[in-house]
């Protein structure tokens, strides 16, 4: 019996048949004033449904454990909450159910409360997710990065900068959050109705497999006559037989001697496989010291090997872990996130083989062409448009007036390097159609491979103006630094090391006039040593950009959540990112209560998906919507790295770096990366693990299975009695 005082919520789902013909309501009562309703069974009297409850009869025949289902619905059994179309006058009435009047003309019933005709009731009608296309709801959005990748974890990469900076501004946030809470003047605690959420909503997922289990079982709660077989039905079920127990021995022959030892050898080969993938990765993550960078750390191509080998020692692994789904009730929704991310990697390596056999194809047709027009590339940019460059510098460029001899210093210098250098590349060039060609046979392993090869080639290529850029940045970060101590010393004034501050200070006359002259002059030929240094600052910095749209691009297909996208648009029910409510305009049409009984004083709300079917859309009145993940959240490592370079390259501290000509080092790999190796363990299963896994045997109960003279087991037919 319900509570006097307070609001009834009735949980109903939307694909029960609206008949007019008697019924049982089963499911749970979560509490006195929250129930909810797994299924109505047709023509069944109460009584039976209760008594099958009782025995077990109702939830028998389970394909798996019952109590792994019910348990995460808060319950060990079903109930019986009331009936439909049903007198509240009648001998079988309960004063404890509920009753409910439908027909096929209305969408939603009407209900009458025995005793409580006036306490309001709350119906939300909810569209069941079908487990069999892994939809479901979640109150949280799931999550398309492991659990120990998470990218949003700062204390990933403790040693960069910009991770600091972050994990103190989240720490600031987090003190001003608690020191809100302090000053609070009344804090709500959660309702009893608030707290069942997470279960009812577990009940939700469920309730499909529950009320097919349920309705499997229903036809063995009414009379089943039976009758003997026929003459003809025993010949029939004899020769069905016969070709049975053939096939069961066939069927045994390939399962027992056959199976095995092809299994056998392909894990055999799946083990050696991940033996040379863990001497690969062994060479490519060793450090000389703990200071010192790994091979994958500085090579893009070291990188993509890297990556890949741990995808290919990650899979099986995945696939064993989404095996077991077969072994559990597919209302369990916790391995629902790996079945994205297997097959997403499986697409993207997939998507990246094609493209790269059609990307190495083209090259190996055209390696002549290619290689012609890659070397015109790099001699006309990278050398003698530097070398023009240079020159000009050296001569008054733009009508600026620099100072010759410090210029032709300068530019005698860079030249000697670029000739040097021009001599050193037209020694390798006549290997450059074999780079070429391997590059173009790389590309079978997948498009990233070959732009994994041209970020290192032109890291390689572009060595001369990283060494052009760090040699004048360094003489533009002296002389500019001199002349700031000289200024202060023109001034009277000098720097303090030790308390960091400028204070006053007595100089001697000949210290006055020599710093004066020493400052006038370095002064004077500050310009020429700026436009050398912003000539090559900007030659790096093409550089550092044309590397990072590499490093996107190899980003994009490494991590793209392409098959994501397509759950989102093919079944946004199979990506939860939450539950709101919305308003609809029209209200729910309801079934009218008999004459003889008042019907309690309703309101109705929708549960429905995003996208609703459009004939429940129409009727109702307030929808608690199941939204799908956003795309803002499925790219948001995107956004999470964006902001990594944003905050390294184009933030204030950049600035006054290339004002002062300080160095601006790279963006560490690491965090650029990091976005790749979201989908991927920090701790790679081993190689005994892997053997371990992979040679288990499922441990599957054979049931219903009979003992044949020849020894196979073969599975009993059981043939329909018709009355």
């Amino acid at each position: 019996m319900v509570t006097a005082n307070g609001l009834l919520r009735i949980f109903w789902p939307t694909d029960v048949p609206q008949s007019t013909e008697q019924g049982t309501i089963v499911g749970w009562r979560n509490s006195d004033l929250d129930l909810f309703v797994v299924s109505v069974l047709q023509r069944i009297e109460p009584k039976r449904v209760e008594d099958a409850i009782r025995v077990g009869t109702l939830l028998r025949s389970a394909p798996h454990p019952l109590n792994n289902l019910l348990g995460l619905c808060g319950h060990t059994a079903v109930q019986v909450l009331g009936a439909t179309n049903l007198s509240p006058h009648d001998d079988a009435f309960d004063p404890r159910w509920i009753l409910a009047t439908t027909n096929p003309a209305s969408v939603a019933p009407s209900f009458y409360i025995h005793g409580r005709s006036n306490l309001p009731v709350q119906v939300i009608m909810f569209d069941r997710p079908s487990p069999v296309r892994m939809q479901y709801i979640s109150l949280s959005p799931i999550s398309l990065a492991l659990s120990d990748k998470a990218f949003n974890d700062l204390n990933a990469f403790p040693d960069l900068a910009v991770d600091q900076e972050a994990r103190n501004e989240k720490s600031r946030k987090a003190n001003l959050v608690n020191k809100i809470g302090l000053h609070t003047v009344m804090r709500h605690s959660p309702t009893p109705k608030e707290l069942l959420l997470p279960v009812i909503v577990n009940q939700i997922n469920c309730s499909f497999e529950v009320a097919q289990l349920v309705a499997k079982n229903a036809p063995l709660l009414g009379a089943r006559p039976q009758r003997s077989l026929s003459v003809g039905e025993l010949v029939v079920e004899s020769a069905t037989t016969i070709w049975g127990y053939f096939f069961d021995i066939v069927w045994h022959f390939l399962t027992v001697w056959v199976y095995p030892v092809v299994t056998l050898g392909f894990v055999i080969g799946l083990v050696c496989h991940r033996f040379i993938a863990e001497i690969i990765l062994q060479v490519l993550e060793r450090r000389v010291h703990s200071e010192s960078l790994a091979l994958k750390d500085i090579s893009a191509t070291a990188q993509q090997v890297d990556i890949r080998l741990q995808q290919f020692c990650y899979w099986p692994i995945q696939y064993l872990t989404l095996r077991k789904r077969r072994d559990e009730w597919e209302s369990i929704t916790d391995r629902h996130p790996d079945y994205i991310r297997f097959y997403n990697s499986l697409w993207l390596v997939a998507n990246d083989v094609i493209i790269g056999i059609a990307i190495g194809t083209y090259i190996n047709d055209n390696a002549e062409w290619v290689s012609s027009q890659i070397n015109t590339v790099l001699s006309d940019w990278t050398i003698e448009g530097l070398r023009n460059m240079i020159l000009w510098l050296t001569d008054a460029p733009a009508g600026l007036k620099l100072n010759n001899e410090l210029a032709l210093f300068l530019g005698a210098l860079f030249i000697w390097v670029i000739d040097y250098w021009k001599e050193c590349v037209g020694s390798l060039q006549p290997y450059l159609p074999q780079v070429i060609y391997f590059i173009g046979f790389s590309s079978f392993a997948g498009a990233s491979m070959p732009i994994a090869l041209l970020s290192d080639l032109l890291s390689v290529l572009t060595i001369h103006i990283y060494c052009f850029y760090t040699a004048s940045a360094r003489i533009f970060h002296w002389q500019l630094t001199i002349i700031v101590s000289l200024f202060h010393l023109f001034r009277g004034k000098k720097h303090n090391v030790l308390r960091n501050r400028i204070d006053s200070c007595d100089y001697d006359l000949d210290q006055l006039l020599l710093g004066t002259i020493f400052f006038t002059l370095l002064s004077f030929l500050l310009p020429t040593v700026v436009v050398f240094y912003l000539t090559f600052t900007s030659a790096r910095m093409a550089t550092i950009f044309l590397k990072a749209a590499l490093d996107t691009l190899l980003a994009c297909l490494n991590h793209f959540p392409l098959f994501a996208l397509m759950l989102r648009v093919k079944d946004s029910r199979r990506l939860p990112g939450g539950i709101c409510f919305a308003l609809e305009d029209t209200p729910l049409t309801v079934s009218s209560p008999p004459e003889s009984t008042e019907a309690a004083a309703c309101s109705y709300i929708l549960l429905k998906v995003y996208f609703p079917q459009p004939s429940i859309n129409q009727d109702a009145e307030v929808a608690l919507q199941s939204v799908p993940l956003s795309l803002r959240a499925m790219f948001d490592q995107y956004f999470q790295l964006g902001y990594r370079l944003r905050k390294h390259y184009l933030s204030p501290s950049v600035v006054i770096c290339l004002v002062t000509g300080q160095f601006l080092p790279p963006l560490h790999r690491k965090s650029l990366y990091s976005l790749q190796y979201s989908m991927l363990p920090t701790q790679r299963a081993g190689i005994k693990e892997v053997w371990t896994r992979l040679t288990e045997s499922p441990q599957t109960p054979i049931r219903d299975q009979i003992k044949i003279p020849n020894g196979a087991l073969s599975k009993r037919r059981s043939r329909p009695r018709t009355p």
